[in-house]
């Protein structure tokens, strides 16, 4: 079935352009964006290397760490992010595993036959300080992954995890939040939301982001 949302992840050992990586040692008590790639040198995935070396900070901000695979070599990966580092106008700072032998990959369910039975497919899991997967996204060879809507979805499981409400479609950071339609107790709802909240339909109630 692969992976699912709610479970640990599963841990490993493997060798990265930083050293080798023990996973659930290297995450710590961060959270952390695993984002896989295709192979090395490929023009879409060059481009998304360097925008997360451009967000990195804004990875950081958030309690995040950021980590790449590829199928290729360690040899190739170095080649690569020189070309990374020349056409994006960056440093990469963040490790990316060398999975030749796709132990990772398999791990992780990279590998779809009807796509390419020796190749990673373009993936992006975002797991929590406690190793737990939060959410897993899949993305076509054509299309370049937006790692702004990463950053939002990062800031949406943080701020639910700590207060009872969901965010709406298109929600971004300081905006309305909606009140989780298990709360009903006025005085609970009165205490966590003292702001107030409008009451669209009896299951609809918005109300102002708590920690803003």
């Amino acid at each position: 079935m692969g992976l699912l949302l709610g479970e640990v992840v599963p841990d490993f050992e493997q060798d990265s352009t930083k050293g080798k990586i023990s996973f659930h040692d290297w995450i710590g008590q961060n959270w952390c964006v695993l984002f896989s790639h295709p192979a090395d040198f490929t023009p879409v995935c060059t481009t998304e290397l360097g925008r997360v070396a451009q967000l990195q900070e804004e990875f950081a901000k958030r309690g995040a760490k950021v980590i790449a695979l590829s199928v290729d070599s360690l040899d190739d990966h170095r080649r690569w992010l020189n070309d990374v580092e020349e056409t994006q106008c960056v440093k990469i700072d963040y490790p990316v595993l060398a999975d030749c032998d796709r132990k990772v990959s398999n791990l992780y369910d990279m590998i779809h036959p009807n796509a390419d039975p020796m190749q990673t497919v373009r993936a992006v899991y975002v797991i929590d300080d406690k190793k737990v997967l939060r959410a897993s996204i899949t993305y076509p060879p054509s299309t370049g992954r937006n790692f702004d809507e990463i950053l939002r979805l990062i800031d949406s499981l943080q701020l639910t995890d700590k207060y009872k409400v969901a965010t709406p479609v298109d929600w971004k950071d300081g905006d309305d939040v909606i009140i989780v339609p298990s709360l009903t107790d006025p005085d609970e709802i009165a205490r966590r939301f003292p702001k107030g909240f409008t009451a669209i339909k009896p299951y609809l109630r918005v109300t102002p982001q708590p920690n803003k």
